[in-house]
């Protein structure tokens, strides 16, 4: 006779998802923000990806300042405070 098992299992440890958008969230709360090569490099995204996360789901959709700021040829984003 095979005993049963009376305890129910545990339910499994849940992590919370990181996303894309909050690689790229964290990056442009950095003090010196990100330039859109390194977010792009940092999510696997091509760079038209990124800028249309940054417009699209970023500004429009959490309504989040986003500034965008030419140094030294490159176009580096960061959120306002």
């Amino acid at each position: 006779m095979t005993k049963r098992k009376t305890e129910a299992a545990a339910p499994p440890e849940t992590h919370p998802r990181v996303t894309k958008v909050d690689i790229i969230l964290g990056m442009l709360r950095r003090d010196g923000g990100a330039d859109v090569h390194a977010l792009a490099a940092a999510t696997g995204w091509q760079t038209h990806s990124v800028r249309g996360a940054i417009a699209g789901h970023i500004k429009k959709k959490l309504g989040l300042d986003v500034a965008a700021e030419r140094i030294e040829g490159c176009t580096v984003y960061r959120i306002q405070s």
